[in-house]
């Protein structure tokens, strides 16, 4: 079974899918534009939606002319680890914001844990698109 796909593989008009790769080498952390994909032939399934990849953030570092998988790319975090960040509290119509340490990277609408810089507690909040934190518990 193996010979025949490798003979198939070896005659003229082959068919080989186009697939999204990186037009030059994206470094990990990198949110890829337009200009940083290319259309590649490979026999490997990949990406082959623009969409799906442009506004993403690269997990690993993406070599030129590599097909671009799902699993490289990751949401653009919003929050890095160790960074100080706002924190609010709100219940009603109280409202605290203080001062606290992020435990991890975090995307917009993800869950970390964050040590409130007052208290040194360590507390549960969502990242929010501009970069503040909402407690949830």
């Amino acid at each position: 079974m193996r010979a025949l796909i490798v003979i198939l593989a070896l005659l003229p008009g082959a068919a080989f899918a186009g697939a999204l790769g990186a037009a030059h080498t994206l470094p990990v952390g990198h949110v890829i534009a337009a200009g940083d994909l290319t259309v590649i032939d490979s026999d490997r399934p990949g990406l082959t939606d623009p969409s799906a990849a442009i506004g993403m953030q690269t997990r690993i570092t993406i070599y030129e002319g590599r097909p671009l998988h799902a699993n490289m790319l990751q949401a653009p975090r919003v929050i890095g680890r160790n960074q100080i960040v706002r924190l609010r509290f709100q219940r009603g119509a109280l409202q605290i914001d203080t001062e606290g340490r992020a435990m991890s990277d975090g995307a917009a609408g993800e869950l970390i844990r964050v040590m409130n810089m007052g208290s040194r507690s360590t507390v549960t909040a969502q990242v929010m698109p501009d970069g503040t934190l909402a407690v949830t518990n």
